[in-house]
């Protein structure tokens, strides 16, 4: 039985045997990796020792103690987060092994190919079309919009219409796509902040092998929801300390700026703080109910505090700051890996939280799936149950 005493031990070894200090960064994470303390929970031989995933903490703190280098997660949150569990849970031994340690060191950066210009909050409405070549590759046409780290990433998780003859939520099937293939054409999407970190993808006769089918041919919506459920846990329910995250800028602003303060903001500030301690502390108690299994519909709970909480914080922060907050640093044009909220300014905050209540499923979305699947209210009438898709008005 793997428990915390044998997994301090197995990081001793490996500190041990690689040094951080005198390592190449990507040689240590591959010996992590190796070392099956990547991610614990995972199986042997997939960077991982079949553990209890909340001894996780064990090993990232032994390994923060010896100054020993990380994998850099916000940079690679699309591979982690969404990629990892759904080749975990669909994909053969083959593609797991050859996608998820690349995939966890940071070698390889992925992005979600979902959405599109016609189906967006009613992603099953879907019209990229792949069409199977006899028993050979799938040939793949449409455009896809609003993928982040499309512009660095290397592989892509695909859904397409591959039987137009069915109703919609029937006919589609789940792909990895190689973004580095001919007929990828990745075109920045510029945003108000200034920045690109998100494009528009159009897929020209893409060519991509049954090999990277996952799932079976028509499940694509199944194990689309394996990898949504992941992104609403991994957006809403990320790890924080005591005011990380957007309350921590406007905390400081409080205490050190005390010619700002009023009695007006001074409720506000309590208000949103303590609520911002509730959402941390029920992320915690979410991702410790992950030990028992994969996530369900209580992600989208947590990602719509998240986005209502980053627009009330970042709309009080601009607010206190007065004329201030009114500034912007820099509207440059760039194409950024990340997106850093507390390396910018607060005009900058306040204007990429606008995004948080549509990205990883809009609000109006969230909320059905929280009253239907959370709350067990009757769902909403639906006239296209039964109807194919080629059938669908558009």
């Amino acid at each position: 039985m793997t428990d915390a005493p044998e997994l301090r031990r197995r990081t001793a070894e490996l500190l041990a045997a690689h040094p951080p200090a005198t390592t190449d960064r990507l040689d240590f994470l591959r010996a992590r990796f190796d070392a099956g303390l990547a991610w614990v929970h995972y199986p042997e031989g997939l960077g991982g020792l079949g553990a209890p995933r909340s001894l996780q903490a064990v090993v990232d703190a032994e390994l923060e103690a010896a100054n020993a280098p990380d994998n850099d997660p916000r940079r690679i949150g699309i591979g982690l987060g969404m990629a990892a569990p759904t080749i975990l849970a669909y994909g053969t031994e083959e593609q797991k092994r050859q996608y998820l340690r690349p995939l966890w060191t940071g070698e390889e950066v992925w992005c979600q190919l979902f959405s599109e210009p016609g189906a967006g909050s009613d992603l099953a409405a879907l019209g990229t079309r792949a069409v199977r070549e006899g028993e050979g590759d799938w040939v793949v046409n449409g455009q896809k919009v609003w993928t982040s780290s499309a512009h660095l990433a290397r592989w892509a998780i695909l859904i397409a219409r591959t039987d137009p003859d069915v109703p919609k939520h029937r006919g589609i099937t789940y792909f990895i796509c190689d973004m580095t293939d001919p007929g990828v054409d990745v075109r920045p999407l510029r945003q108000v902040t200034g920045e690109a970190e998100f494009n528009e993808v159009f897929l020209t006769d893409v060519r991509i092998p049954d090999a990277r089918r996952l799932g079976e041919v028509g499940d694509g919506w199944k194990v689309a929801q394996t990898t949504l459920n992941n992104e609403r846990v991994a957006i809403g329910g990320m790890r924080l300390p005591r005011e990380g995250g957007m309350i921590g800028p406007v905390s400081k602003t409080w205490r050190e700026r005390p010619e700002l303060r009023t009695h007006d903001f001074h409720q506000r500030l309590l208000k949103l703080w303590v609520e911002a301690e509730t959402a941390r502390l029920t992320a915690e108690r979410l991702r410790q109910q992950l030990v028992a299994g994969q996530p369900g519909p209580e992600g989208a709970g947590m990602k719509l505090a998240f986005a209502r909480l980053n627009q009330e914080i970042s709309g009080l922060e601009v607010e206190l700051r007065g004329e201030e907050g009114l500034l912007y640093d820099d509207w440059t044009m760039r194409r950024p890996e990340l997106v850093d909220f507390v390396g910018r300014d607060a005009g900058y905050r306040y204007l990429r939280s606008k995004g948080n209540s549509i990205e990883g499923g809009t609000t109006e979305v969230l909320l059905n799936i929280v009253a239907e699947r959370v709350l067990g209210l009757p769902a909403e009438p639906r006239t296209d149950k039964d109807v194919a898709w080629k059938d669908l008005a558009r």
